[in-house]
């Protein structure tokens, strides 16, 4: 998963454990320190993720993208 953040805008996230579009990402955060991704964050208004955003964006930690393809990246949340 050597993809540079700026390849990360405009694919499409969806979540393995229930097959559902997340939406397509919005932002990528990461370390300046180390440079590396720490987070993506797609817009949304899941209610259960909400507490890690003050938004409605769902922000997911690096470590849940288990495969990052031309078109997609697969999540587990």
């Amino acid at each position: 998963m050597g993809d540079k953040g700026l390849d990360f805008k405009h694919k499409e996230v969806i979540n393995i454990k229930d097959g559902k579009r997340l939406g397509l990402v919005q932002d990528v955060c990461a370390d300046l320190d180390t440079g590396t991704i720490t987070h993506i964050i797609v817009p949304g208004s899941n209610k259960l993720l909400n507490i890690f955003s003050q938004s409605n964006d769902i922000v997911i930690p690096w470590q849940n993208i288990k495969c990052i393809g031309d078109d997609l990246i697969l999540v587990e949340i």
